[in-house]
């Protein structure tokens, strides 16, 4: 038991501070993300004139922020779930498929890491270089020179992943204190102020 809790609590840790952190870039993806939307609907509307990079700005906020907001609510519970199921069985039967379910999330999760990698980061499309959205004062970054390269909007959802297999393993490991007795040691995850989806 100590094993699995010297594996735990580290992990523990880790997942906190990286999802603290993530949360804060995930809020101001979000506000970036909506302020470029608002001067597109602004400039489109209003002076029939909007700059051709907002939507594709729009879309790298949106990325980044669900890719560091997916692994947070998983840990919390947000997503929604049908526990049924779970709650009509016994409560080491309900452990058992809990942890059952949670190894076939991880197998999920090893393969679009595997995919996110191969077919998105280091493909031809992933080395491209974006169609309009440039960095800002002409300042000249790798081969696409003053435009982004695409795999920086696709390694949000591959560093989504990442985040996503620490969280899963986290959660199996908590599964099984639970199922061998130890669970009134764990630190709860759930926030109160964080709305779940019941």
């Amino acid at each position: 038991m100590s094993v699995l809790f010297g594996i735990l609590w580290p992990l523990e840790r880790f997942n906190t501070a990286v999802l603290a952190i993530g949360k804060l870039i995930a809020v101001v993806a979000l506000g970036v993300m909506v302020a470029l939307i608002l001067g597109q609907v602004f400039f489109r509307y209003l002076l029939n004139a909007a700059p051709n990079w907002t939507e594709e700005g729009a879309r790298f906020g949106m990325l980044w922020m669900t890719g560091l907001m997916a692994p947070l609510a998983y840990r919390m519970g947000g997503f929604v779930a049908i526990d049924m199921l779970e709650r009509a069985l016994p409560r080491m039967l309900a452990g058992l498929l809990s942890l059952f379910l949670l190894a076939i999330t991880l197998w999920v999760l090893v393969i679009a890491w595997e995919r996110g990698l191969n077919n998105h980061l280091l493909t031809l499309s992933g080395r491209g270089c974006s169609s309009s959205l440039r960095w800002p004062f002409g300042i000249e970054i790798g081969k696409c020179g003053a435009r982004f390269q695409n795999n920086y909007q696709y390694a949000s959802l591959w560093v989504g992943v990442n985040l996503l297999i620490a969280v899963n393993i986290e959660l199996m490991l908590r599964q099984l204190i639970t199922l061998f007795g130890q669970g009134d040691r764990l630190r709860a995850l759930r926030q109160h102020d964080m709305a779940g989806a019941e």
